[in-house]
């Protein structure tokens, strides 16, 4: 958000009359409706920001349930067939003495998705209603959750490698599980989610309370 101080307010960009692209941050005035730079639509706020966040949100945590339910990985030998969830694959892998890999995919697979899931949650709300969390610190959570998506898909990287890497035909196979499906779609929608939401509303929110309060 473009910000100034002026006669000791601090300017907003709607303020100044100027609009940024979401997508390459290139300023333009007012009433600009295509960003030259990108070619992305330019709109001052997204109005229904919220109705997409709690649509892809509640997707997410669909998903997330049968994706540590079911099966993440099945593997076949000559005389048996082991199935792991996710959890049950890291308590395994602690068993065999693989403790780093076991916090990595406990981290990754577990406590990543359930800390974005309420982050994002906290956010949607906390532009609806009063908040004892400040707009910066909302500001650089909202950033901490775009920036950590992209590494909870490290439990399906590991599923792949695996399933291609391991394929002894009769002797043992590795090949994914259901919930490796389900988990795929669950981190999609949450970043999907995260995405959608536009962080202008915490600043606009911020404002909206300062002026009902100086009202009163």
């Amino acid at each position: 958000m473009v910000r100034a101080r002026q006669a000791g307010k601090i300017l907003n960009a709607k303020d100044l009359g100027v609009v940024a692209c979401t997508r390459c941050a290139q300023v333009w005035p007012l009433g600009v409706t295509t960003c030259d730079r990108c070619g992305h639509r330019v709109y001052r706020r997204d109005v229904k920001s919220l109705q997409r966040v709690w649509a892809l949100w509640l997707m997410g945590l669909i998903c997330y349930v049968p994706a540590n339910l079911y099966p993440m990985l099945r593997t076949r030998t000559l005389l048996s067939v082991q199935e792991s969830t996710i959890v049950g694959g890291a308590i395994d892998l602690i068993e065999y003495g693989s403790l780093g890999v076991a916090l990595i995919i406990l981290i990754a697979s577990v406590a990543i998705p359930l800390g974005k899931f309420m982050a994002i949650a906290f956010l949607a709300i906390s532009v609806t209603r009063p908040s004892t969390v400040s707009k910066n610190q909302r500001q650089l959570l909202y950033e901490v959750v775009e920036y950590i998506g992209r590494w909870s898909m490290i439990d399906i990287f590991v599923v792949a490698i695996l399933s291609s890497l391991v394929q002894l035909n009769i002797l043992v196979a590795i090949s994914p599980g259901p919930a490796s499906l389900f988990f795929a779609l669950s981190v999609i929608f949450t970043m999907l989610s995260a995405q959608a939401f536009d962080s202008r509303m915490i600043w606009d929110a911020h404002q909206w309370r300062e002026g009902q309060t100086k009202d009163e």
